[in-house]
Formats: C-alpha cells, sequence, structure tokens
C-alpha cells in the first residue's frame, strides 16, 4: 500500500481535470488547504468536489471486495466511508458545499452538467 499515491491518480483527479478544462469550468484549485483535503475546490465560492476512486471508497455499484483477507478490507474501505462522511459534514457545517463524483461516473455527461449547475447556483447565492 505505500506505492498508493495520493495525489494525481490518472483514473480520478486528472480525468477530472481534464473533464473541467474541456467543459470551460475554471476557477478551481487543486489539493486546496480545507478539512478533508478536496480534489478541486472553488475557495471563493465555498464548493469542494471530491472524486471518490471505487475501489477504496467503496462504490455501491462497483464495489468488489478482494476475497483474501475481506476483514481487512471490509474495515479499510468502510474506514474510509467513515471518514468521508465526517469531512463531509464538517465542510457543510462550515458552510462549504460538498460535491462527491464516483470513479466510474466521470464517463457520464450528467457528471460535469451537476457540477456545473451546483456552481452556477452557488455563484447566483453568493451575488444575491
Amino acid at each position: 500500500m505505500a506505492a498508493v499515491k495520493p495525489f494525481g491518480n490518472k483514473t480520478t483527479e486528472r480525468a477530472m481535470g481534464r473533464l473541467l478544462w474541456h467543459d470551460g469550468i475554471r476557477g478551481y484549485r487543486k489539493h486546496w488547504p480545507v478539512a478533508g483535503k478536496p480534489d478541486f475546490a472553488w475557495p471563493g465560492l465555498r464548493v469542494a468536489l471530491f472524486v471518490d476512486g471505487c475501489f477504496w471508497h467503496g462504490c455501491p455499484r462497483c464495489k468488489r471486495t478482494p476475497t483474501s483477507n475481506t476483514a481487512f478490507w471490509d474495515a479499510r474501505i468502510g474506514g474510509n466511508r467513515a471518514r468521508d462522511a465526517r469531512v463531509s459534514r464538517a465542510l457543510r457545517r462550515d458552510g462549504w458545499l460538498v460535491l462527491r463524483v464516483w470513479e466510474c461516473a466521470l464517463r457520464q455527461e450528467r457528471t460535469v452538467e451537476k457540477i456545473r449547475s451546483a456552481i452556477s447556483e452557488r455563484r447566483a447565492a453568493m451575488i444575491a
């Protein structure tokens, strides 16, 4: 597990970055220093975007627990899910809008549209 790098994951962070850039969504900061270290953040709007890998965060659609050492993996992935929930609650308590995207949803067109819509609504609320 020491070989697993926390940043720059090609299947999640880089893919999301390419989607955001291609779709013209700008103004984000990567790994902004707030609770939970969101993958992408719009600090002025207080929007945090996490891109969760299906395996490590236990996607209900894609999750496959390894057949060996299942107790360890269930505890590990369950701990990740619990931490995700704690981080999301803490950010929301501090006034952040928290968006979470599953790795498997990156290829869906509606994913970027939901992000765009959430950012637009937040921007409109901040102006009003």
